[in-house]
Formats: C-alpha cells, structure tokens, sequence
C-alpha cells in the first residue's frame, strides 16, 4: 500500500501512515489521519481489503479510496 494523501470517494482526504495488523485475527489494517476537521478522531483505521475495495455512488463502480499524491 503507497503511503500518502487518499481521496474519499465523498470527497473528503486523508492521509495514509502505515498499515497494521490486528492484535487478534492478524488482518491488515490500514491507519489513516484525517486532512479536515473532524471532532469525533483525527486517527482512524480501516481493515485494508475495505479500504482498497470499489463501492458503488449512482450506479457507477469507483475506489472507496483513491490515491492523490
């Protein structure tokens, strides 16, 4: 996974620090800081196979999350 800014397929960025591995199940993790103000946590993580995987927004297939730069 590159390191660096993702775009949200809602249009919000993050940034992409590392990938983990969960404590329990050993499924990659990727950790991810948001770009934009956000009350409820700066840090975030998403299982990895989600984060890369294709969702459907008005009946077109596009990345959940895109790379930026």
């Amino acid at each position: 996974m590159k390191l660096g800014k993702y775009k949200h397929y809602k249009g919000k960025f993050y940034q992409v620090i590392g990938v983990a591995k969960h404590s329990e199940t050993l499924e990659d993790t990727v950790v991810y800081k948001c770009l934009h103000n956000n009350p409820l946590s700066t840090l975030w993580v998403r299982p990895k196979k989600m984060f890369e995987e294709m969702v459907e927004v008005d009946g077109k297939k596009v990345p959940r999350f895109e790379f930026v730069s």
